[in-house]
C-alpha cells in the first residue's frame, strides 16, 4: 500500500508541509525532510523549483529563485534523495510544474521517483484531461499518486471527474489566490469547506493556501482530512536553523 494511503487511513488530522528543495541552501533538502518527520509532520511536499511558478506567491517564488541560483535542478534533487528512505518513512510528494518533468522525460521522471520512494506528485499546470488520457497509466505503473487541485470556482462536474480519476487525496485550494496571500478564513471559505465535505467524495480533501497557525489549521481541518502549510514554513526556515523546525510544528499542532 502506498504510504499516502496508509497515512490517510489514520484517524488524526494530517499536517503536510511544503518546502522548496535547495532552499535556503542547496544541500539542506534531506536535513529539512528528516527534521520535519522528527517534528511530527505527517506528509512532506518537496517543491521542485521552477522559473515561472504560476500558482505561487512572493514567498515561494523568492525561495524558488534562490534555489535555482543555488544550483538546484531535477537531477540534483534526485541525487540528494537517492538514500532518503534509509532515514524517512512518512509520505514524500514532489510538487512542481510540468515543464521540467516533460524536459526530463515523463517515464524517466516517474521511474526515478519510484526508485527513490516518492509516493506522489502534485503538478498544478498538468490538465486533468491530458493526465487522464496520456499519463495516468505511466504514473500508476510506477506506484505514484497524482494529486489534483480544486478551487471554490471548480464546477461540481469537474470535481466529480477529478474524484473519479484520483486515488489518494484532493488538494483543496482555499481561495482563488496565490500562496501566502491570505490571513485567516471567513464565511466564504468555511461554506466552501462545508460544501465540498457534503459531496461525499471518495477521496479525502486536504486544504492548502492560507494555513499559517493553529487557528487556521483547525478551521481548515474541521471539514477535511488535513491541511498544507507552505509560505509560512518558508518564512520560518529563512530565519531559523533546520534543527529548530520542531518549534514551528508545535505552533500548528501543539
Amino acid at each position: 500500500m502506498n504510504r499516502i494511503h496508509q497515512k490517510l487511513k489514520t484517524d488524526k488530522k494530517l499536517l503536510s508541509i511544503y518546502f522548496t528543495a535547495g532552499y535556503p541552501n542547496v544541500n539542506d533538502t534531506v536535513s529539512i525532510i528528516q527534521e520535519l518527520e522528527k517534528a511530527g509532520t505527517d506528509m512532506i511536499e518537496i517543491g521542485l523549483p521552477f522559473s515561472d511558478p504560476l500558482a505561487d506567491g512572493p514567498t515561494i517564488q523568492d525561495s524558488s529563485t534562490k534555489a535555482l541560483k543555488n544550483g538546484m535542478t531535477t537531477e540534483v534533487l534526485f541525487n540528494q534523495l537517492k538514500d532518503v528512505r534509509a532515514s524517512v518513512s512518512i509520505p514524500l510528494i514532489i510538487m512542481g510544474y510540468f515543464n521540467p518533468i516533460l524536459q526530463y522525460g515523463v517515464k524517466d521522471f516517474c521511474k526515478r521517483c519510484q526508485d527513490i520512494g516518492i509516493d506522489g506528485l502534485i503538478i498544478p499546470d498538468l490538465p486533468v484531461d491530458v493526465y487522464n488520457q496520456d499519463y495516468k497509466g505511466i504514473f500508476e505503473s510506477h506506484g505514484l499518486i497524482n494529486v489534483f487541485l480544486i478551487t471554490p470556482q471548480t464546477s461540481v462536474e469537474r470535481i466529480r471527474f477529478i474524484d473519479s480519476i484520483s486515488n489518494g487525496f484532493i488538494y483543496m485550494v482555499s481561495s482563488a489566490s496565490v500562496t501566502g496571500s491570505q490571513s485567516g478564513f471567513g464565511d466564504e471559505q468555511t461554506n466552501y469547506f462545508k460544501r465540498i465535505g457534503s459531496m461525499n467524495l471518495k477521496n479525502p480533501q486536504i486544504v492548502g493556501f492560507g494555513i499559517k497557525d493553529q487557528e487556521t489549521f483547525t478551521q481548515a481541518t474541521k471539514y477535511t482530512k488535513g491541511a498544507i502549510i507552505g509560505s509560512e514554513f518558508i518564512k520560518f526556515i529563512s530565519n531559523n536553523t533546520v534543527t529548530s523546525i520542531s518549534n514551528f510544528t508545535k505552533r500548528i499542532k501543539p
